[in-house]
C-alpha cells in the first residue's frame, strides 16, 4: 500500500499571544541547541512505495512550483549518498525556507524537537550556557545574560554583539551574519559539559574576542523576592521571565508582601527580563491598577486595533513602586513599564530597555512542530510604539562594571524611599 506525505495540519493554541521569544527562542533562555541532522523523522518503513502529492491548492494555481520539484527530483535522483535523502527533513528544509523568507528573526518554523527546546525554555528548565538572544538591527546579540550562569560567569554582558559561534565538538565555525535565531540555539545550546566558543563585540569597541563557555544544567525561577532597607521595609520582586507559571508564583509573592508587616513599597525590577507570555504582562499590571484600565494595544496588518484591559481587582493599586529596567528588558516587560508608566506615572530607573514592539504567536502544527508568526505590533496605552527605540527611564542610571555595587538598585532605593 502506497504512503503519502502530507503538509501539516494546523491547530492554533489558546493562549492569547506570546511576545516575543527573544526569547524569544530567544535561545531565549539558554541560547541554541545543536539539532542539525537530529529533525523529526516519520516512519518511511516500505520507502520505494512512497508517493509524493504534488498536487496545488486551487487559490496557489498561480504559483510555479515546477523548480521546486525539479530540483526535488535531481537530489533524489543524483545524489551521491542515498542514505543522507530523509523526506521528512526536505519537506521542514523547505517550510523553513519558506518561512525566513521573510526576512523577520522572531517569524521561524520549528521542527518537533525544536519547538519542544521552545517549551522548555518557557519552563524555565534546560542545559545550556544561559543568555537571552535577539537582535539590535540585524545583528545577533545578547539581551541578556541569567544570573549565575555560565555566561555570566565568562563574563558576556548585555548588549554584547554575536559575530562568530564556534562549537569543536560538532565541528561548527561560523559567523552570524544573516543567521536567525532559530539557527543560533541550534549552535549555541548543548549538553551540560561541553563546549561553545562565542566571538563578541562590545558596544564602544572595535576589538572583537573569543569567549570559551561551559555549557550546564539551568534552572530558572519566574522571579526572586527580597525584603531590603534598614528595616525590610522595601520588597525587591525580580521578574525574570513571563512564562506559563508566572501568575502562580506573582500571587504567591504579593501574599508574601502583604504578610510582611515592615513592608511599605515595592521595587519592581524588570532587568534582564526578556519578554515571554503577553498574558503575564496583563496579569501583573492588573495588580498595579483600576479594573478594566487598558494595559496595551494590539494592532494588526489591517490597521485593526485590540485593547487589552486587566480584568480584576489589584491588591497593590496603593503601595508606592519604582520600576527598574535595561537593555536586557524587552518584549513583555516593556509591555508591563509602559504601561505602568502611562498608568500610574510610575518612576522607571535604569538604562533604555531593549526596544521589541512586535507580538508572535504560537502554532502547534502536526507531529510536534510548530510555527511562530509576527501577528502583529503592540502599543502603550496611549499608542506609543517602542520598536527599535525602547523605554528611556526617567531617571538614566548607568552600572559601573569596574565596581560591585548595583548603582541601579541603590538608585531605585533611594527614589522609593522619597515616596514612603
Amino acid at each position: 500500500m502506497e504512503k503519502k506525505i502530507k503538509l501539516p495540519k494546523i491547530s492554533f493554541i489558546k493562549a492569547r499571544k506570546s511576545v516575543l521569544y527573544l526569547l524569544i527562542f530567544l535561545g531565549i533562555f539558554s541560547g541554541g541547541y545543536i539539532i542539525g541532522s537530529y529533525g523529526y523523522k516519520l516512519d518511511f518503513a516500505g520507502k520505494k512505495n512512497i508517493q509524493i502529492v504534488r498536487e496545488v491548492p486551487l487559490d496557489k494555481e498561480d504559483v510555479d512550483f515546477s523548480l521546486f520539484w525539479q530540483v526535488w527530483d535531481i537530489l533524489e535522483k543524483n545524489y551521491l549518498d542515498k542514505t543522507k535523502i530523509n523526506y521528512s527533513e526536505m519537506i521542514y528544509g523547505a517550510i523553513g525556507g519558506m518561512v525566513s523568507s521573510l526576512g523577520d528573526p522572531y517569524t521561524a518554523f520549528l521542527p518537533p524537537r525544536e519547538n519542544k527546546i521552545i517549551e522548555e525554555d518557557l519552563s524555565g528548565a534546560f542545559e545550556g550556557i544561559g543568555i537571552q538572544l535577539g537582535y539590535k538591527g540585524t545583528q545577533l546579540s545578547v539581551i541578556t545574560p541569567l544570573p549565575d550562569s555560565p555566561a555570566e560567569k565568562a563574563g558576556v554582558r548585555a548588549g554584547d554583539f554575536i559575530i562568530g559561534i564556534k562549537d569543536e565538538s560538532k565541528k561548527i565555525d561560523t559567523g552570524t551574519g544573516g543567521m536567525t535565531l532559530t539557527d543560533a540555539v541550534k549552535i549555541i545550546r548543548g549538553s551540560a559539559g561541553s563546549k561553545v566558543s562565542l566571538l563578541l563585540l562590545r558596544d564602544g569597541s572595535n576589538d572583537s574576542f573569543l569567549t570559551d563557555i561551559v555549557r550546564a544544567k539551568i534552572d530558572v525561577p519566574t522571579l526572586i523576592l527580597s525584603f531590603i532597607g534598614d528595616n525590610e521595609e522595601i520588597a525587591h520582586i525580580k521578574l525574570l521571565k513571563f512564562g506559563s507559571e508566572t501568575l502562580t508564583e506573582w500571587q504567591k509573592t504579593v501574599r508574601e508582601i502583604l504578610k510582611k508587616e515592615s513592608a511599605r513599597a515595592i521595587i519592581l525590577d524588570l532587568r534582564g527580563n526578556p519578554g515571554g507570555y503577553m498574558d503575564g504582562a496583563i496579569d501583573i499590571a492588573a495588580e498595579f491598577v483600576d479594573n478594566n484600565s487598558v494595559v496595551v494595544i494590539e494592532e494588526r496588518a489591517n490597521g485593526i486595533r485590540k485593547e487589552y484591559k486587566s480584568d480584576r481587582i489589584g491588591l497593590l493599586t496603593k503601595t508606592p513602586f519604582v520600576i527598574l529596567v535595561n537593555e536586557g528588558s524587552a518584549s513583555a516587560s516593556e509591555i508591563l513599564a509602559g504601561a505602568l508608566r502611562e498608568i500610574k506615572k510610575v518612576t522607571i530607573i535604569g538604562d533604555i530597555s531593549f526596544g521589541k514592539g512586535t507580538i508572535q504567536e504560537p502554532i502547534q502544527l502536526e507531529n510536534g512542530a510548530g510555527l511562530h508568526i509576527t501577528v502583529a505590533k503592540w502599543l502603550t496605552p496611549n499608542g506609543f510604539w517602542i520598536n527599535d527605540k525602547g523605554i528611556e527611564p526617567d531617571i538614566l542610571v548607568e552600572n559601573n562594571i569596574d565596581t560591585t555595587e548595583d548603582e541601579q538598585l541603590l538608585k531605585a532605593i533611594e527614589i522609593i524611599k522619597e515616596k514612603i
